[in-house]
């Protein structure tokens, strides 16, 4: 495991997720909402899921957890295509000074770690310190694929599906054009 991600990943391994994904698709079971699931080797990063992702549908997308000088806490969901521009995201959410959450608050806030970020992490955050921020063009698609808490399994889902997930929490994401 050369990988530093990976190191990441085992540094913290006797501390068990909040939400395992099992427990996660189960809940969007529970909720009917209908999804499709693909199992492969762990993916870090966008490039290198990009062979793998050719053989399931729909928008591929990526997640970045990001806060600002204020310590407020962001989740942004895009598709893999989407710009996004940390300065002038500065303006669409409003927020100042923005940059990357750490992997510590990462896991503090969403029980998740680098690489396997997710909106299904939301399920996580109990005390709803992080606002949940969707793509406006992803959501225009037929399906949205992201990991399911776990960077080795895919989940293709509707927009209204991941909408419905959202709900079942109590949350309602913003919706921002980043065009």
């Amino acid at each position: 495991m050369n990988n530093p991600e990976n190191t990441i990943l085992t540094e913290k391994s006797d501390v068990n997720p909040p939400t395992s994904p099992k427990e996660l698709l189960e809940q969007l079971d529970s909720l009917r909402i209908a999804y499709t699931l693909y199992e492969h080797p762990p993916i870090f990063t966008v490039a290198a899921g990009l062979e793998m992702e050719r053989d399931m549908p729909g928008i591929h997308c990526r997640n970045l957890f990001l806060r600002d000088k204020k310590k407020a806490m962001f989740l942004i969901s895009a598709a893999n295509e989407t710009a996004i521009d940390l300065k002038k995201l500065e303006t669409l959410l409003p927020c100042d000074r923005i940059s990357f959450g750490s992997p510590e608050r990462l896991w503090d806030n969403l029980g998740v770690r680098p690489g396997s970020v997710c909106p299904y992490a939301m399920i996580n955050d109990t005390e709803r310190l992080v606002t949940p921020v969707l793509d406006a063009y992803m959501m225009q698609g037929e399906i949205v694929n992201f990991h399911p808490l776990i960077n080795t399994m895919t989940i293709g889902v509707s927009p209204q599906g991941l909408l419905e997930f959202f709900r079942s929490l109590g949350r309602e994401p913003r919706i921002v054009d980043f065009s």
